[in-house]
């Protein structure tokens, strides 16, 4: 039988609403305005979704459970992801009368984690489950519910780099939600229009194309560029730059427990970045963060762009979108002798130690990520799918032909490994140093700074 329970969206109601990004013009760069949608509103959106997979073993889930209530810290306002949460919690709640409040994280990574970590310090039951990035299992560990036993019915079916990354001290103390990887995109109508036979393979191809693109498009939309990206002083950029020094054979910030950043292969590389600022990039790219870089390529504004897969899926969408049909995605460019490389992101979920439903917690969690969830947000969000039937089904395979992008050869893993529960404060000296050279410092300089300050995290 399934069970009808009153049911919460705490966005909609304590936090007065889902935010909805409107692009606003402010100089030559867009930005978000936020317009607060009432709960009517959210309630329809969530209505024109398609249909929430079934919740496996429902009825077992709520002979032990229903009534009970719990609270779950789900994604930001960045793209759909927390209507894809509101409509499954929704789900969740119709069939295991198990009351679900989805509150909405930050945007911000960082001020994501220090929410997170102020809750979990002070021993609070006010989040059951939540999101987390990759790199956070090994600050939170001590806070998590150990899940191997938990889920063992579902750990074969998920990725074993995932599921590496998600087990701390022999504990797994996270489950994969979805993936992410860095990818480029780009209008393929602009790149035939110019005379280029396709995507730029190299860094220095980039930034000739969109020199030429930019020159010619600019003549009618004066707010046309070549190339946008996440240039603020946050963890994207964090993202971005890894992307650019490993592909240019400039590393990955530490060679074994000490930092290599500071090379000459680096050094060029981060030149070479910052002359696209107020060039080929707006000079406003170092404010930039997905959202942004996003709304610009979606309006017709740029010819490349380099984000996360989550924006596949509103680039297109035609009630938002101007390029539909017109843009396609290829792996990252990358320096001379070097290799695309594609940072390694995504999300994971873990229920805190101090949930007052933990059964309950585990339960909500099993749904979210299982197979039918993963190719739900998959099939019509454009999410990296981390169950392997899921990534193997034909329909998914079909929808995402952007995965035969993401390769393991490609990706590579920010130094969470090396830094530990100190991360968050070295990849803070890793964006703040990388965004003072786009604004225009000696790379050769900061570059020396960041070396030190990340040695130092390490040394202690």
């Amino acid at each position: 039988m399934k069970h009808r329970a009153t049911y919460r969206i705490l966005t909609a109601l304590a936090c007065a609403g889902l935010l909805g990004l409107v692009a606003a013009p402010l100089g030559n760069r867009p930005v978000a305005s936020a317009r607060v949608a009432s709960a009517p509103s959210l309630a329809r959106q969530l209505a024109a979704m398609p249909p929430a997979p079934h919740v496996k073993n429902a009825d077992k889930i709520a002979k032990k459970y229903s009534g009970q209530s719990i609270t779950f810290q789900g994604d930001s306002t960045v793209g759909a992801g927390h209507l894809f949460d509101a409509k499954l919690a929704l789900e969740f709640t119709k069939e295991t009368g198990i009351k679900v409040s989805v509150i909405q994280q930050p945007t911000q990574s960082d001020a994501a984690y220090q929410k997170l970590a102020r809750t979990f310090s002070a021993h609070s039951s006010s989040i059951d489950v939540a999101m987390l990035d990759v790199v956070w299992p090994g600050a939170f560990a001590p806070y998590l519910l150990n899940l191997k036993r938990l889920v063992a019915d579902q750990i074969p079916n998920w990725s074993k780099g995932a599921v590496f990354s998600d087990t701390v001290g022999g504990k797994l103390v996270a489950a994969p939600y979805f993936g992410d990887a860095g990818m480029l995109f780009y209008r393929k109508d602009l790149v035939k229009k110019y005379g280029f036979s396709g995507p730029p393979k190299t860094w220095t191809q980039l930034t000739s194309m969109a020199k030429k693109i930019q020159a010619g498009e600019q003549k009618k939309n004066k707010n046309f560029y070549g190339f946008v990206f996440q240039g603020s002083a946050y963890e994207g950029l964090t993202c971005d730059a890894l992307e650019w020094l490993a592909s240019s054979g400039g590393g990955t910030f530490f060679s074994g427990k000490k930092s290599s950043v500071n090379n000459p292969k680096a050094v060029a590389m981060l030149k070479l970045a910052q002359s696209w600022v107020g060039t080929i990039a707006p000079q406003g790219v170092t404010t930039y963060t997905e959202e942004p870089a996003r709304l610009a390529f979606d309006a017709g504004n740029a010819a490349f762009m380099r984000n996360w897969p989550y924006a596949v899926s509103l680039s297109q969408d035609p009630k938002s979108s101007k390029i539909v049909g017109k843009f396609d995605i290829a792996p990252l460019p990358h320096g001379p002798g070097g290799k695309s490389s594609a940072t390694l992101g995504g999300w994971q979920l873990g229920v805190s130690k101090y949930s007052k439903s933990p059964g309950a917690a585990v339960a909500f969690l099993k749904y979210m990520t299982g197979a039918g969830v993963s190719k739900y947000r998959a099939l019509n969000g454009s999410y990296v799918p981390l169950v392997n039937s899921v990534r193997k089904d034909p329909a998914v395979v079909k929808k995402l032909p952007y995965l035969k992008v993401i390769t393991k050869e490609s990706i590579v893993t920010r130094p969470s490994k090396f830094l530990g529960a100190n991360y968050n404060r070295g990849s803070t000296y890793i964006y703040q140093d990388i965004n003072a050279i786009l604004r225009g410092q000696d790379p050769s300089s900061v570059l020396a700074q960041l070396s030190e300050q990340l040695d130092r995290i390490v040394a202690h």
